[in-house]
């Protein structure tokens, strides 16, 4: 097998696009299986690497959501409202020290310990960003602030306690739509974790 250096050659990239994140053109060859070489266009999305975190209460059969109002889901036919897991951009910090402070911005729960699960790759055909996934215990003593996020950058968080198996159902039902939040939930029923 070859490495993948060796099956890439980037011939052109422009920007398209440097407001809110960059969005760039890339014109590359592409070496295949076959052996020939094939010319290809894509666009990416470079936003920065993120990260995100599950708040679950074991005690308590409960985890810390938050509901935030997301455009692109409006505009595919979503209310636009998703629940989610905390996330944000890592902004030049190391991903625990980020998702600690992301998580009291938007939640208002000081974490003392978090646990790095996986990372993943969210949208791998568009966009650059690696998200990584971390689960936190929490408890009631740990609310410290109201969250709400960071009204500067647009934020109006909504915090929501909800029960394990409510949100599992959620699911099923189409009422969590984020694929970072499956995901953790999913990871917390496998690992056996609630």
């Amino acid at each position: 097998m070859q490495s993948t250096s060796s099956r890439i050659r980037l011939i052109d990239s422009a920007t398209l696009s440097d407001d809110w994140y960059l969005l760039k053109k890339y014109t590359f060859d592409f070496l295949r299986r076959d052996g020939s070489w094939q010319r290809q266009t894509r666009e990416a999305y470079d936003r920065g690497n993120g990260a995100t975190v599950l708040l679950y209460n074991r005690q308590k059969r409960s985890v810390i959501l938050v509901r935030q109002f997301r455009l692109p889901a409006w505009l595919n036919q979503h209310d636009g409202f998703l629940l989610e897991a905390a996330a944000g951009l890592l902004d030049n910090l190391d991903p625990e020290t980020r998702i600690k402070a992301e998580a009291e911005e938007e939640t208002g729960y000081r974490l003392d310990n978090v646990e790095k699960v996986f990372e993943a790759f969210m949208s791998p055909g568009s966009v650059t960003e690696k998200l990584h996934f971390f689960i936190a215990e929490y408890h009631d003593g740990q609310h410290t602030g109201t969250g709400g996020g960071v009204e500067e950058e647009g934020e109006d968080v909504e915090t929501v306690e909800l029960g394990f198996e409510e949100a599992m159902r959620a699911i099923k039902e189409g009422k969590i739509v984020d694929a970072k939040t499956i995901m953790l939930l999913q990871y917390l029923a496998l690992e056996g974790v609630m």
